[in-house]
């Protein structure tokens, strides 16, 4: 983590200050609320280190500026979006809770993406908790999640699939969805499995067959 003067890092502490990788006005493009508008925050800084991840510029958070929430909030006004995406990187790595109260005042909804390897901070009003074999998640995160989205890169990610599945919460949606690269191989896998077990979903990253962010 770079070294900052202390009143910075008061408020990098504090959640005032967050880094951010990027921000944007697009459409989400996988899990429970495909399809609809969405502003999303992606903070940098992530410890789970997934091999197949496709966003690896977020792991390292020094990369990317600290901003005060003050300004991200008042940039994400400037859209029409409804709703809002807090991910990353892991953004449960830092203090949501001034991030999340800022947007809730604006009348917003606010949903989160998260491996759910950190605690909970902040509020939100749907959580998508998509939890990797690099960091186990936490048992409270994956009671707390309404949606469980898996990615699935081989066959063993099935069985491990259904053990997390185990651990949620009944209202909680689940999705299983293909690693990008090898979604020509594995799609017909998922559908097949989730025909044979319709408790779960399909879910496609459609962002990038629609070339969007």
């Amino acid at each position: 983590m770079r070294a900052l003067p202390a009143d910075q890092q008061t408020a990098f502490d504090a959640g005032l200050l967050l880094p951010v990788m990027e921000d944007f006005y697009t459409i989400q493009g996988e899990g429970a609320n495909t399809g609809y508008a969405a502003y999303f925050i992606r903070l940098g800084g992530c410890d789970v280190g997934c091999h197949w991840c496709d966003v690896k510029e977020s792991w390292d958070a020094d990369l990317h500026p600290l901003r005060s929430i003050n300004e991200v909030v008042e940039k994400a006004m400037l859209q029409e979006a409804q709703a809002i995406v807090i991910t990353g990187g892991e953004p449960l790595m830092y203090n949501l809770e001034p991030l999340t109260s800022e947007l809730k005042a604006r009348g917003v909804k606010i949903f989160l993406e998260t491996s759910g390897a950190y605690p909970m901070s902040g509020h939100f009003d749907w959580v998508c908790v998509s939890p990797k074999k690099f960091k186990n998640p936490r048992l409270d995160m994956l009671q707390r999640a309404d949606e469980l989205k898996v990615i699935v890169f081989n066959k063993s990610d099935f069985d491990w699939a259904e053990e997390h599945s185990n651990e949620i919460s009944g209202n909680c949606s689940l999705f299983l969805q293909p690693e990008w690269s090898k979604s020509e191989k594995l799609l017909p896998e998922i559908i097949d499995y989730v025909k044979a077990n319709p408790k779960w979903r399909v879910s496609l990253q459609t962002h990038k067959y629609m070339n969007i962010p």
